[in-house]
């Protein structure tokens, strides 16, 4: 177990895993302008293809999304326009196996896997995936800074997603 240094504003791994928990629940409602207001400034949501390295800037991602470009993927899937959209997957999500990676006055790095099970037009594909987030913590709460989402299988994921990991 690593010690961490404990400060006013640090992140404890509780209010880490509560808060990942209830980004899940935002997203398997499909509550996704709630998803949206979790964000601080900055930082990006990456669904790398490659397994390893994290220079998402110069790799190949199926969504390497900052500010801008999560606000236009909601307004897709909210707006029913893609054809992976329409209608939306249901999903549940299953979290487990959380691991403080680093913590420092005001930023936890937390790893946790994320099993995804998809529900469209009766059929089921199940996900599995190695989450990681920086977590900051503000005058007004805990934010998202980045949030990397490493599937077993990217290459499987090719085909449409109508959901957020």
């Amino acid at each position: 177990m690593k010690d961490f240094p404990v400060t006013d504003l640090a992140i404890s791994l509780q209010e880490a895993v509560e808060f990942v928990w209830a980004e899940a629940d935002m997203l398997d409602a499909c509550d996704y302008d709630a998803w949206l207001a979790l964000w601080g400034d900055g930082g990006h949501y990456v669904i790398p293809i490659e397994k390893t390295g994290d220079d998402f800037a110069n790799m190949l991602n199926i969504a390497y999304d900052d500010a801008a470009m999560r606000k236009m993927r909601v307004e897709r899937l909210q707006g029913g326009f893609s054809i992976s959209a329409a209608p939306p997957a249901q999903t549940v999500r299953t979290l487990s196996r959380f691991v403080a990676e680093a913590v420092d006055d005001t930023t936890i790095t937390l790893r946790c896997a994320e099993h995804v099970v998809e529900d469209k037009f009766g059929r089921q594909r199940i996900f599995a995936v190695n989450l990681t987030y920086t977590l900051v913590r503000s005058e007004t709460g805990i934010a998202i800074r980045d949030k990397v989402a490493r599937l077993l299988n990217s290459n499987g994921v090719l085909t449409s997603i109508s959901y957020l990991f």
